[in-house]
């Protein structure tokens, strides 16, 4: 506190442009001290141009110490909000990537640790090719440590960037994905970051075919329909979940989906979480607070699943097994769900299974003509665009006075949505994808 007070810390952060090492590595040390644990302190060498001063250091010198000892600060720091961006805008990344291959395992941990903890901030910054390079290559590490901060960083830094995603499948990272979660087993800590770096890296940009087929030619299928299975937590479910649904992309990967039996773990969770919610919903109508299992919301599970099944239903041997797991009445419940969403995507299904006439035929069954007739005026074009195919491929048997009534309905339903949306609807809406 005296030494703060004293302006101890001003002066400090001051010294940093000297250049003799040892006496940088004292000063380093001391403001790791000062730092940690205490939010002033670090707000105090954010203005004094700390993290400027830290990250030229990291790239400028080659004694292990002061390059330890400056990790360190930069790792307190890195977990402050205010100084994170900070850090970064100077070019922090870059810094630390630079010592990633270093002998000294302390450093390249603190280094790693420190990464993890910017990434988040850093998904908008260029020239990181060689960082990227730096992670795929840690993930072959033994140590469990390294593993998992670079599993964590690059599912951060593949968020919604489509330069580094090129870069990664590029560099293979890929297949050292499939490679980490293959050796990991049940360690979500890695696990987890990895298949979200695997999601990140199958779907909305360039060459994401590439990564959806390197996947199965890496023999990945097998090892992440398994973490759909216990002892496996629902964060981790629903990041294997959304990698399915990016496979299914790729027609090649729907027979070995289907083997290694995605469809029929994909139905199980859904019908658990489905019932799970349900009895939620009841709960909390009841005046009691739901509470959601690791933080995931059992809506999140169903709309995962019915849309990996969405996309697994495009083909006709899967569309069968769908069939035969009586889960086409859940499909039809969904209709009704309060979450445009899980309408949308429970519309899409059945969209897919209607195209078989002994899917359409179910569907009829479960008494879904109705609601599907309401929902073709659904404010969501998604939702009324499946209604509506739904509808007609439904009726391909039906007697001409039933197929004019619904192309009168149609043609309501079309009228109303140009006076709604200000154009015509055009065929099924695009895939929805998020990363």
């Amino acid at each position: 506190m005296a030494v703060r007070l004293a302006g101890g810390l001003q002066k400090m952060v001051s010294l940093l442009c000297k250049n003799n090492v040892k006496f940088l590595a004292i000063v380093t040390d001391c403001l790791q001290i000062l730092a940690y644990g205490n939010q002033e302190s670090k707000l105090i060498i954010l203005a004094s141009q700390g993290p400027i001063e830290l990250v030229r250091i990291m790239r400028s010198y080659d004694y292990e110490k002061l390059l330890w000892t400056t990790s360190r600060v930069l790792k307190v720091l890195s977990v402050c909000g205010s100084n994170k961006p900070a850090i970064v805008e100077a070019g922090g990344m870059q810094a630390l990537s630079l010592h990633l291959g270093h002998p000294s395992q302390r450093l390249v941990l603190n280094c790693l640790w420190t990464l993890r903890n910017l990434s988040d901030a850093a998904t908008k910054v260029d020239g990181l090719e060689g960082l990227l390079q730096g992670l795929v290559n840690s993930l072959s590490s033994e140590d469990g440590n390294i593993v998992t901060c670079a599993a964590g960083i690059l599912s951060n830094l593949t968020c919604n960037n489509q330069q580094n995603k090129v870069v990664v499948c590029q560099m293979n990272g890929i297949e050292a994905l499939v490679r980490t979660v293959r050796a990991a087993g049940d360690r979500e800590e890695i696990t987890e970051p990895a298949v979200c770096a695997l999601r990140h890296l199958t779907s909305r940009h360039p060459v994401s075919e590439m990564g959806q087929n390197a996947i199965r030619l890496s023999y990945g299928i097998p090892v992440v329909v398994k973490l759909m299975q216990p002892p496996s937590r629902w964060p981790l479910i629903k990041a294997v979940i959304g990698l399915i649904r990016n496979l299914a992309l790729c027609p090649a990967n729907h027979a070995p989906l289907r083997e290694h039996g995605a469809i029929a773990r994909l139905v199980h969770l859904l019908m658990r979480a489905y019932q799970d919610s349900q009895r939620r919903t009841s709960v909390s109508s009841g005046g009691s607070t739901a509470l959601y299992p690791d933080g995931v919301r059992m809506e999140e599970i169903v709309e995962g699943t019915v849309g990996a099944l969405h996309i697994l239903a495009r083909e006709s041997h899967n569309r069968a097994q769908i069939r035969g797991m009586n889960v086409i009445s859940i499909f039809v419940q969904l209709l009704y769900h309060e979450l445009e969403n899980v309408q949308r995507v429970a519309a899409g299904v059945l969209c897919e299974l209607a195209s078989d006439k002994e899917g359409a035929d179910m569907i009829e069954r479960e008494g879904a003509t109705t609601t599907l007739t309401e929902l073709l005026h659904s404010r969501n074009e998604g939702v009324a665009t499946y209604a509506a195919a739904i509808l007609f491929r439904m009726s391909e048997d039906k007697s001409s006075d039933y197929k004019k009534r619904l192309s009168m309905e149609l043609s309501n339903s079309l009228f109303d949505r140009e006076s709604m949306w200000g154009h015509e609807m055009g065929g099924p809406p695009p895939d929805f994808q998020v990363d």
